[in-house]
């Protein structure tokens, strides 16, 4: 069996890479990601491409599956570059499929795909996936879902797999996400337990997360003949007390409108890279249900939401890390920094 993988290199990309590989029935796994890097797992093969512009069709020909985990988080203050990488590039992943005749395609939507939550109750993949307008990247998940419908009802002999999974964290990832999140310039030992005294949230806080170990429903998926959306969650749900225990802090109740100012305010004075939008996606995204990945792919994640945040916040200085460029942590950073300053140095 031969397996394309899109966006191999990252968070979810690298643990799949692993996990098909554990497979006796993968005869080869091939990760396209934009940049070049070392990382030579056995049974793989890699092409340095970009989704939103290079030739897919030869990488795709000849595959059993396509799993398209590409997408481009920042520059989150230019809407239009990330549009551009994740939902034409998603176009043409799916115009590749086609063109190359791949019976399969698992391709990774997300929570923020879903409408507003009405309450706290969970909900199953028939809730609207019409996304929460002010988050890009929500507007974007959702579009890449008509996308989806688009493509299952014109090629309806192909078998179409979306994943809709919750935050997803491991310590592999951690340098990644806090340069995601926090930027490039937050030490490590600042989110680590103990470290931040306070932690203002709104008593209606809730976070749903899940280790890498959701590769492992994606493999399922591709290996198995299942069909349709999977929602992909652990136990428990948090709330704004569970997350300061995790950050040995005290909870402060704080309005949702004071956290999104702070948070807004953090942003236009570039001390923060997430965009405020964000926060209110957080606190409107509904509680997942993963009654369907349960029975249907027969997955259960090994690790609960604690634990997998856990991973995040008490990941060590030199994580077990693929070195690719969005892992690696001398991407970006005080050592890239230094990286940059020491090649300018050496110029004539």
């Amino acid at each position: 069996m031969r397996v394309v993988v899109t966006g191999a290199s990252g968070n979810v990309g690298s643990a799949l890479v692993r996990e098909l590989t554990g497979h006796p029935e993968v005869e080869e796994v091939v990760g396209i990601c934009r940049r070049p890097h070392p990382w030579r797992p056995p049974g793989t093969s890699w092409a340095w491409a970009d989704v939103a512009e290079d030739d897919l069709e030869r990488y795709f020909s000849g595959a059993d599956a396509v799993v398209h985990l590409a997408w481009l988080f920042h520059p989150m203050r230019r809407p239009e570059v990330t549009w551009d990488a994740n939902v034409h590039g998603t176009r043409r992943v799916l115009e590749a499929v086609a063109r190359a005749g791949v019976p399969t395609l698992v391709a990774a939507s997300s929570v923020g795909a879903y409408g507003p939550r009405r309450g706290l109750d969970p909900v199953d993949e028939s809730w609207p996936t019409d996304g929460v307008a002010q988050a890009a990247y929500s507007r974007e998940k959702a579009y890449v879902e008509r996308l989806l419908d688009r493509f299952e009802l014109e090629h309806p002999s192909r078998r179409v797999v979306r994943m809709r999974p919750a935050f997803i964290f491991q310590e592999a990832a951690s340098v990644q996400q806090r340069r995601l999140f926090l930027g490039p310039w937050v030490p490590r030992a600042l989110v680590r337990p103990g470290r931040v005294p306070v932690l203002p949230l709104p008593r209606d806080l809730r976070l749903q997360a899940l280790h890498s170990d959701a590769a492992r429903a994606y493999a399922l998926a591709v290996l198995g003949d299942a069909s349709g959306a999977f929602n992909l969650a652990a136990e428990p749900v948090l709330g704004p007390e569970d997350l300061a225990l995790l950050l040995g802090a005290r909870w402060v109740p704080t309005a949702a409108r004071v956290v999104r100012a702070a948070t807004g305010a953090a942003y236009r004075a570039r001390l923060l890279p997430t965009a405020p939008e964000l926060f209110d996606l957080l606190m409107e995204v509904p509680m997942l249900s993963t009654a369907r990945a349960r029975t249907e792919l027969g997955w259960t994640p090994h690790a609960d939401a604690a634990e997998a945040v856990r991973s995040f916040l008490s990941a060590p200085a030199t994580p077990d890390t693929p070195g690719t460029p969005p892992l690696a942590p001398g991407t970006s950073g005080p050592a890239r920094v230094r990286e940059v300053l020491t090649g300018l140095g050496e110029r004539p």
